[in-house]
């Protein structure tokens, strides 16, 4: 579905969302170098018609800033391509929340999604996630996740890892969470960074069963 079906409010009935088949999906970034998958992420969420509900950690805001020179939190500044639908996305399908409020509706069981994507995940947010820290709204949002047992992506994004690093993905996983390191593959012949991006983002939409049109699947004989 395009940019032209019906935005979702926070509070409207799952169900009429569902057979549209439009997703609700909370994506959280820290400070772990990769901003571009972010960015990414949410340009191919909105652009199938998704409700994204979205949380930047204070080093995910600097690493934003480093690395693609975004200053604000804003449909412009996040996706410039569709600068020009803010009025139709802003506050209707694409929702920012302080990272500090951890009363925020994506901080609470009864708010119904489809998954969350922690993206890019740095070993810092890895261990509070593993640990159950609500501190702040990137970790509450995940705990929250875990404990209602919907999905939860995490695209880690250090190296090398540490003993401590991989006993929190350890328990990650066993508490129902997927750890989907930021790899790429290369059997496609990736011939841009785009291409590479593209890979990780698109590997992530499949974990949250959303469709996509990016280049990430293998086709024996082509």
């Amino acid at each position: 579905m395009g940019l032209a079906g019906p935005a979702i409010a926070p509070g409207q009935n799952r169900a009429a969302t569902y057979a549209q088949g439009m997703k609700r999906i909370v994506v959280g970034v820290s400070g772990a170098s990769g901003a571009v998958y972010a960015t990414r992420l949410v340009e191919q969420l909105l652009t199938h018609g998704h409700e994204v509900h979205l949380v930047v950690t204070e080093y995910g805001r600097r690493l934003l800033s480093d690395e693609l020179s975004i200053k604000e939190l804003s449909l412009a500044s996040l996706v410039p391509s569709m600068a020009a639908q803010a009025g139709e996305i802003e506050n209707k399908r694409l929702f920012i929340h302080p990272h500090k409020d951890v009363g925020a509706v994506i901080a609470s069981g009864s708010f119904l999604h489809d998954g969350m994507v922690v993206i890019p995940c740095s070993s810092t947010a890895l261990g509070y996630i593993a640990s159950g820290s609500g501190s702040n709204l990137l970790g509450r949002a995940a705990m929250v996740t875990l404990k209602e047992r919907r999905t939860l992506v995490v695209v880690h994004r250090e190296s090398p890892l540490s003993l401590i690093d991989i006993r929190n993905m350890e328990t990650v996983t066993l508490a129902g969470g997927i750890i989907a390191p930021a790899n790429p593959g290369f059997y496609l012949g990736p011939q841009t960074v785009a291409d590479l991006v593209d890979f990780v983002v698109g590997k992530c939409l499949d974990l949250l069963k959303v469709e996509h049109d990016l280049k990430t699947r293998w086709e024996a004989g082509k």
